[in-house]
């Protein structure tokens, strides 16, 4: 699988910004759901030219929707997706997180 196949987007929220600026430099990314640990490390691998130390992989599951309008009450669920992070090493650093 192509490396931008693989990582489909990063993830910015105040969790994962803390994860990044923590001790331990972790990027958070939207994967590929057939996408395993050696493709995605790979992957940031050679679109960040970084060395990543480990990768944790893991399900997201759907959570349930609702809405009313006019035309009266709609349920349903967001898509499940798969979420990777991505331990670096303290040197390293990924630009696109730090806006360069």
């Amino acid at each position: 699988m192509d490396a931008d196949k693989v990582i489909i987007e990063p993830v910015v929220t105040e969790k994962t910004n803390a994860l990044r600026e923590g001790k331990t430099k972790r990027y958070v990314f939207r994967v590929d759901q057939r996408a395993n640990k050696v493709e995605v490390m790979n992957a940031v691998r050679e679109l960040f030219q970084v060395k990543p130390l480990s990768c944790h992989i893991m399900n997201v599951k759907p959570k349930p929707r609702s809405s009313r309008s006019r035309s009266g009450f709609h349920a349903g669920h967001t898509e499940t997706w798969k979420k990777a992070i991505v331990t670096l090493r303290g040197a390293d650093k990924i630009d696109i997180f730090e806006g360069g």
